[in-house]
């Protein structure tokens, strides 16, 4: 019975400390975060850099959906009456619109969540 007892203690023990480590760890280690502007990182938010990042994404998307209609209606031009040639232009057109369309309502969705993630957690 009391070997038992000896045995319940040792394991409490045991765990209370290989618990609290992590604790007495980080307390004594420098977490580094003031090294971002020492070697010339930004210091804006994250959130805000990631809105940033994607809706440059999203607008370099745009320029090409716009060159994928220009080069259908460019392509249209220069068929010169061949209906095979201007059914592939009437596609590629088709095609970027549809594009377009698309990047245009991922933007429009990806702006509001970044703004409503922004004022929800600075506010």
């Amino acid at each position: 019975m009391r070997k038992a007892l000896l045995k319940k203690v040792a394991a409490t023990a045991a765990t209370v400390v290989v618990a609290g480590l992590p604790l007495l760890a980080s307390a004594q280690v420098d977490l580094g975060l003031d090294y971002a502007t020492a070697i010339g990182l930004g210091t804006q938010d994250v959130r805000t850099t990631a809105g940033q990042v994607i809706r440059a994404f999203m607008s370099l998307l745009g320029v090409i959906a716009v060159i994928i209609v220009l080069a259908g209606g460019f392509m249209w031009m220069i068929a010169g009456g061949d209906e095979s040639k201007t059914k592939k232009a009437q596609q590629l057109i088709i095609s970027g619109v549809i594009g377009l369309v698309i990047i245009l309502s991922a933007y429009a969705i990806a702006s509001f969540v970044i703004n409503a993630i922004t004022t929800g957690t600075t506010g």
